[in-house]
């Protein structure tokens, strides 16, 4: 039901119209009457009316000054002026601010009646106008997203519809891209001139893909820095690729970054990091779930994954030769990754080419590939190898010394001989807590310390090894319940804190 207002000076009009009306039948709510402009413009502002219905004349705000705020504050509302005899010009200025209609004094019921239907007949197509405007915004916004998802699975063949969909002037300025993946709908990132966001769900993630217009992106990343300690998400981002073409490899990037954040327990931002340079490139997603599955340890999982594989080499009918060429290839990769453990891989070295392509059969060169895949398994897992023991307690020696200092998980990997990716699946395993949350607890102890002594917290947040001051204040609030002011005034005052839980963090 609409809901309408009548203001006058005129006791009689208020009165008159109120009593002689049947508002209902036009669907309509009279909710109230005013008889000065001052009280007629709170009443609209606190009952926001359809329809605003008023003499030209009132003391306190004349009925134009009134048209012309709720012009300002509610442009949808529906105003109808009531004129006296020679005020023309009044009426002319009053259909300047968009009044709908206006009424001769004596007003009748048949006036009353004619200016209501065209009123509500104005309201009705403004309505279908505004809701029409919202399914094409909507239907635009659906085709952005689905060219855009386009883009990641296709690569260049979807970039002509992409460009349709985002703006091809638009599309022309964009510099570069990057995909974020996310377990969930995380807070929204700020929108800037810089770069536009296109998000949306995808399966069981919430993609967001940036389109950055400007490079490099430092106003996005310190975003993401800040915001990353309260994240009640994990979030995975690949690289950012020049060409849009190449959003599809972001994309890959950024799942893989998500799926070693959610098994590692991380939540908040985690950028992809490039395997060794030993590493095969271009991995198939079939190839990338083996290498997960090795690095984690899942037996099960990988010998599925081992079925799964035999199953679509032997749908696509190659020949002996392919399938020689892709078993082998899929051991390399097998001894490349067990690699990453660092132990002495001569005992570990792949049957020879010749001998691989002297077997008999296709279910034969598939049951070797197995058995050396599980070998390769055995060898990484096993819990008695010296080198995963030295290769953790070398990163805890160097953590210890250096955590004062800023660095990344991949100097410490390159620290001690081993993948980035690899060792922060280790270091969980053998510490029981993953490698950013054991550093920023040894920070944020001896943050509490300094801060203990009264040092100022910007000091501490420098000796702690944080160069940005927000970052080491949303981090430290999160481990210790209270902000590092807090906390040293608190100590001050003779009272303590425990953490408040452990906290995660971008490295």
């Amino acid at each position: 039901m609409l809901k309408a207002v009548i203001f006058d000076d005129e006791y009689i009009v208020t009165e008159g119209l109120q009593m002689m009306v049947d508002w209902s039948r036009y669907g309509i709510e009279l909710a109230g009457t005013a008889a000065d402009g001052l009280s007629a413009l709170q009443m609209v502002r606190e009952l926001q009316p359809d329809i605003v219905m008023t003499d030209i004349r009132m003391p306190g705000l004349t009925g134009l000054q009134l048209i012309e705020e709720i012009a300002k504050e509610m442009p949808d509302t529906a105003c109808i002026v009531f004129s006296g005899f020679n005020e023309f010009e009044y009426i002319r200025k009053a259909l300047k601010l968009g009044v709908i209609d206006y009424l001769d004094k004596p007003i009748t019921l048949e006036k009353v009646d004619e200016a209501i239907g065209r009123t509500i007949a104005r309201i009705g197509h403004q309505l279908e106008h505004t809701q029409l405007k919202s399914q094409v915004a909507a239907n635009k916004e659906a085709l952005l997203e689905k060219a855009t998802l386009d883009l990641l699975l296709l690569g260049e063949q979807a970039v002509a519809d992409w460009k349709k969909a985002f703006g091809e002037a638009d599309a022309n300025r964009v510099k570069g891209v990057t995909v974020f993946a996310a377990t969930g709908n995380t807070e929204r990132l700020e929108e800037h001139p810089s770069y536009r966001l296109v998000s949306f769900s995808y399966g069981k993630e919430w993609v967001s893909v940036a389109f950055h217009y400007d490079l490099p992106a430092d106003l996005l990343w310190e975003q993401l820095t800040l915001r990353s300690p309260q994240m009640e998400e994990s979030i995975g981002s690949g690289q950012t690729y020049a060409d849009a073409a190449d959003a599809a490899k972001s994309y890959n990037e950024a799942v893989r970054a998500l799926r070693y954040a959610v098994f590692l327990e991380e939540k908040g931002w985690t950028r992809f990091e490039h395997a060794e340079d030993s590493f095969p490139h271009g991995l198939t997603g079939c190839e990338e779930e083996i290498v997960f599955n090795m690095r984690t340890g899942n037996k099960e999982g990988l010998l599925r994954l081992l079925d799964e594989y035999k199953h679509c080499m032997e749908a696509e009918r190659l020949s002996p030769e392919s399938v020689e060429q892709e078993v082998l290839k899929l051991a390399y990769i097998g001894y490349q990754v067990a690699k990453e453990s660092g132990g002495d891989m001569k005992q570990q070295a792949i049957v020879p080419y010749r001998e691989l392509g002297e077997m008999s059969s296709r279910d034969r060169m598939f049951e070797w590939l197995r058995e050396q895949m599980e070998l390769l398994h055995n060898f990484m897992r096993e819990d008695k190898h010296a080198a995963k023991h030295n290769a953790v307690e070398k990163a805890l020696a160097f953590i210890e010394k250096h955590y004062l200092e800023s660095f990344t998980l991949q100097e410490v990997a390159e620290h001690v001989g081993m993948n980035a990716t690899y060792l922060s699946l280790l270091f969980k395993e053998k510490v029981g807590t993953s490698y950013i949350k054991y550093v920023t607890k040894l920070r944020m102890e001896q943050a509490k310390i300094l801060l203990h002594k009264g040092m100022l917290v910007n000091d501490v947040s420098k000796k702690v090894g944080y160069y940005n001051y927000r970052h080491f204040t949303e981090l430290f609030k999160k481990y210790a319940g209270v902000t590092p002011g807090q906390f040293r005034e608190g100590h001050v005052g003779g009272k303590t804190h425990e953490p408040a839980q452990e906290v995660e963090q971008h490295e």
